[in-house]
């Protein structure tokens, strides 16, 4: 497993308090395809990740992460095929105990119902019937793709209903400060659209709408 610099707890709390999308315009490094979306949780999840790649129809490489992870880790896994339910009822409670914060899965999993019980956050490209072999060698910790994103292990996720953002624990502080300055101007924007203004006047559109 590749040994990676993380940023502070407080500073990943303070990017989970803030939405993906003023993340992502604030210059997040990436962020992954709508295939991957929320399946189950009610929060949104934070935190350094732990990277995964199994080959199809395995999840061998899974259940090594889930016992080898830090409290606090979001794990991202590359499962190749989604035809696969790759994790389910026995890894959520396996992973809870460990303390992991969620998973992001390119792939399915099974068990929904029972995971949603547990409260697990899990992010994924849908659910899958058949089970896995647990045999063949894959990766942890190393470079992959998850939604059509490039990982690298200790990069920081942050995951809700609108979408996936990934950003270099090195950018996280600067990615800060201008998500939360953007989110003090949008604050001012809403009051004086309360207050009667329009958007076309705040966002200068006059000339674009074919106004005088």
């Amino acid at each position: 497993m590749t040994n990676v610099n993380r940023t502070g707890t407080t500073l990943v709390e303070q990017l989970r308090a803030l939405d993906t999308a003023t993340l992502f315009e604030s210059g997040a490094r990436a962020t992954m395809g709508p295939g991957i979306r929320m399946l189950s949780g009610d929060c949104r999840l934070a935190g350094h990740t732990l990277t995964v790649v199994c080959p199809p129809g395995d999840n061998l490489m899974i259940h090594l992460a889930v016992a080898r992870a830090s409290t606090g880790t979001v794990l991202v896994a590359q499962s190749h095929d989604p035809a696969y339910g790759v994790w389910g009822e026995v890894l959520t409670v396996a992973a809870k105990a460990q303390g992991i914060a969620g998973l992001v899965l390119d792939g399915s999993v099974r068990d929904l119902g029972a995971i949603r019980r547990l409260g697990f956050p899990v992010f994924a490209r849908g659910t899958a019937l058949p089970g896995t072999t647990k045999s063949a060698r894959g990766t942890i910790g190393l470079v992959t793709t998850c939604g059509d994103a490039l990982v690298w292990p200790g990069d920081i996720i942050v995951a809700d209903e609108s979408g996936i953002v990934l950003i270099r624990p090195d950018e996280a502080a600067q990615v800060l400060a201008r998500a939360e300055e953007r989110c003090r101007k949008e604050a001012a924007m809403m009051n004086e659209l309360r207050a009667g203004r329009t958007t076309i006047e705040l966002l200068g559109l006059d000339e674009k709408s074919g106004g005088d």
